[in-house]
């Protein structure tokens, strides 16, 4: 039984079989033609978080692939009231087939999963994304091909996001140059050991961009940081990924962005909406990867 709770949790020619059934996947979802492996198994989303693309990505996914979904919410649980994570995984994992949890603290999700008999998957939690950027990874693949000795720039927020594209970085074999306003940076302990030619840790925007192969931001005020707000949006001028930021990049280069998105503050609109903008199919694409992940936890590997 594997778990996904971070990135470095599966191996690259893991992920190479997940972009493979990915593709597979979407392409059947395209086509309309029904693929259902999954009949008879349960979903269980538990949020501490709240939600819109995860919490409908996996819903339908599920519903696609023939299973079904229980969704908690942990104010209306007996987590609320202060039942021990591991309890509740004990119980949960006797009742459905796999767990998908967006939370506050990753060590909630590490807890959950320790006493888990099946499969978890995380959602999100404040140290990292996996689902979100394996999504953004098959984007790239999809849109341009092997990421594998490319350059992709990360300005904003030193975040969850970020955490996860640092592991991508090692993993898929590209270079990570990151630039985050003063106070916000990557924490040490992240960065400690990473060689360069995986991560490098610029000034400017503008110096991250440049020569980039993919642009990638996050909003200035991730969910939970919500009374640093006005912080954040004086600590973050400057750090706007605009026409003259994508300018520093190739002229073939996407942009991303794993919403929500406010436009004005951490990217303008033409870049949003712009030719160069892949965020839409970059959203759509957390359904079909997260069919794929359900997929090989459950069933591991199939090739039809």
């Amino acid at each position: 039984m594997k778990h996904f709770l971070q990135l470095k949790d599966l191996q690259r020619e893991e992920f190479e079989h997940l972009f493979r059934r990915t593709r597979v996947i979407k392409e059947r979802f395209k086509n309309y033609v029904a693929y259902q492996p999954l009949v008879d198994r349960m979903l269980a989303m538990v949020f501490e978080k709240s939600s819109t693309r995860t919490r409908v990505s996996f819903e339908a996914g599920i519903h696609q692939l023939g299973g079904s979904s229980i969704v908690l919410n942990t104010s209306e649980t007996q987590l609320g009231r202060g039942e021990p994570i591991e309890d509740v995984a004990r119980v949960i994992s006797r009742m459905v087939d796999i767990v998908m949890i967006r939370t506050f603290e990753h060590s909630n999700i590490e807890r959950f999963a320790s006493q888990s008999r099946v499969p978890v998957i995380n959602g999100l939690t404040n140290d990292y994304h996996p689902c979100q950027v394996l999504a953004d990874v098959y984007t790239y693949f999809e849109h341009r091909g092997d990421i594998a000795g490319k350059t992709v720039a990360w300005i904003g927020d030193g975040n969850n996001m970020c955490n996860t594209w640092i592991q991508a970085a090692q993993i898929f074999g590209f270079r990570l140059k990151v630039s985050t306003p003063e106070g916000y940076s990557i924490e040490p302990a992240r960065a400690a050991g990473v060689a360069r030619e995986h991560l490098e840790i610029v000034r400017t925007p503008a110096q991250a961009a440049e020569g980039a192969d993919l642009v990638n931001t996050d909003v200035w005020t991730s969910m939970g940081f919500e009374a640093e707000a006005g912080a954040r949006e004086k600590a973050f001028q400057g750090f706007t990924v605009d026409a003259k930021v994508m300018g520093a990049a190739k002229k073939d280069a996407v942009f991303m962005h794993c919403l929500p998105a406010h436009r004005g503050e951490e990217v303008t609109a033409d870049v949003l909406e712009g030719p160069q903008s892949v965020v839409w199919e970059q959203a759509e694409n957390r359904l079909h990867a997260q069919k794929a992940l359900m997929e090989y936890l459950l069933l591991g590997r199939i090739d039809t």
